[in-house]
């Protein structure tokens, strides 16, 4: 049975789908916020969420393979968040994320929210 496997598609075919919200998810960590709508930083929350946790239990080539492989090849988004981010949750189990709702957008009335690292 499929109970509860259902992730939103967002109008795309799964492999566009899944390098936007590597896209998305690199924007987080890169700029520390971003801008999207809700549906979208509800998507990408539980992705940053587990590199986090995985940059944060051990520093092994292991881990920074599979996060640089997880946020789609680049290296760069994994060493920040090896050597920058996962540092300062040293002490936090989860709940890296917070997502705030912001007001609809004027073009077409999407629900808004700033989703950004704690």
């Amino acid at each position: 049975m499929r109970h509860h496997n259902q992730n939103r598609k967002f109008g795309r075919k799964n492999n566009v789908r899944r390098a936007f919200l590597r896209s998305l998810s690199r924007a987080l960590v890169m700029e520390g916020r971003i801008m999207t709508t809700e549906a979208r930083a509800k998507e990408i929350r539980p992705m940053v969420e587990k590199m986090i946790t995985r940059a944060k239990t051990s520093n092994t080539i292991t881990n920074i393979r599979l996060i640089t492989s997880t946020m789609g090849g680049q290296i760069d988004v994994a060493q920040k968040l090896v050597r920058d981010i996962a540092p300062k949750y040293s002490t936090r189990n989860g709940g890296y994320i917070r997502i705030i709702k912001a007001p609809a957008r004027q073009s077409d009335g999407a629900p808004m929210a700033l989703i950004e690292l704690v």
